[in-house]
């Protein structure tokens, strides 16, 4: 697990160790990069790492934008990415001090239409969103986002409560692209979203995975991985995790050194210890993710939820700019009535 202080205590770190050598301050998500990765990295450089931690990239960006410093490295996910680039807030790379870049697929990278050439990001891992069924309370069940409009599934469901997760699985069920700007087709897709409303028990990001194990939902939208982070393995005899015949989004979550970041040699050495394909392999393991990094996939020692092949009946959530207004607006909608 990641170690975790409590806000008041990173801010004295931050404080203490923002102007020091031989440090690296991350802000990430919760559980992302093993401990014993970042401790290894530590005691490999002699780097003392502190890791603060957000749970989306809507609160990651708003700090930033805000004017927190300290922070030298930020994990953003694609669209965000983008976002923090056009908006001036990205250091660019400097690839000569990352050669195991070269360790990531090309598929990979061709994915990033907002980075084409790496040069203000590096791929960390790349996955999916999906549904979770637990088949004690469910026998028969479609293998599709039609299972969230189910009467005899009624108060028993999650969706996660992320505004372009929910809408991208409602425009694939619909058969749109998890990035149309087209009124008609987003309306169409709040109103599907408004009838799964009705279903679900609630939208949720922190309890969907523990929920769905315990029996206390059936059925969830979420991340396989943080759900057979939390199983057993009796307990995943009765998960199903799939992606949904229709298919789903697909997010890229990247390293960017932060303008305002003054450890810079170590930003740099961290990410490229990253790229390392062993220790690629120990945070695919950790994660059970497929690691977007084609060596490491020859060290891993478990099964992924799902695998590269799998990731192909996905789309990438991208950044959508003005029109991220119409979005916005319907999302409140759905989820506040105005």
């Amino acid at each position: 697990m990641i170690r975790r202080l409590p806000i008041f205590g990173i801010l004295l770190f931050l404080t203490a160790l923002v102007f020091g050598q031989g440090n690296l301050i991350i802000y990430g998500w919760s559980d992302y990069i093993p401990s014993e990765v970042i401790d290894a990295f530590s005691k490999e450089y002699g780097v003392s790492v502190i890791y603060d931690n957000y749970d989306s990239n809507e609160t990651m960006f708003a700090k930033i934008k805000a004017g927190a410093r300290g922070y030298d490295l930020a994990m953003p996910s694609a669209d965000y990415t983008s976002i923090m680039i056009k908006e001036d807030m990205l250091i660019p790379i400097d690839k000569s001090l990352v050669p195991n870049l070269a360790n990531i697929d090309p598929d990979v990278v061709e994915q990033m239409y907002y980075d084409p050439e790496n040069t203000y990001s590096i791929p960390y891992m790349v996955g999916t969103t999906g549904i979770a069924v637990n088949t004690n309370f469910v026998e028969v069940y479609p293998r599709s986002w039609k299972i969230f409009e189910l009467p005899q599934f009624q108060g028993t469901m999650t969706l996660l409560d992320d505004m372009r997760e929910v809408f991208g699985a409602a425009l694939k069920y619909l058969g749109y692209s998890v990035n149309s700007t087209d009124p008609d087709e987003l309306e169409e897709a709040k109103n599907l979203i408004l009838k799964w409303k009705d279903n679900i028990a609630k939208f949720d990001n922190e309890l969907f995975a523990k929920g769905i194990i315990s029996g206390e939902f059936w059925v969830v939208h979420g991340y396989g991985e943080n759900i057979f982070y939390e199983a057993t393995e009796e307990e995943l005899k009765y998960i199903d995790f799939f992606i949904p015949w229709e298919g789903s989004t697909l997010w890229i979550d990247s390293f960017v050194i932060l303008k305002g970041a003054t450890n810079l040699e170590n930003a740099h050495l961290f990410i490229n210890y990253i790229l390392r394909p062993d220790v690629a392999a120990e945070v695919s393991d950790y994660l059970l993710l497929p690691s977007p990094n084609i060596p490491a996939r020859e060290l891993t020692k478990e099964e992924p939820v799902y695998s590269a092949e799998d990731l192909k009946n996905t789309e990438l959530i991208k950044d959508l700019g003005e029109n991220l207004r119409i979005y916005n607006t319907l999302w409140n909608e759905i989820r506040f009535g105005f």
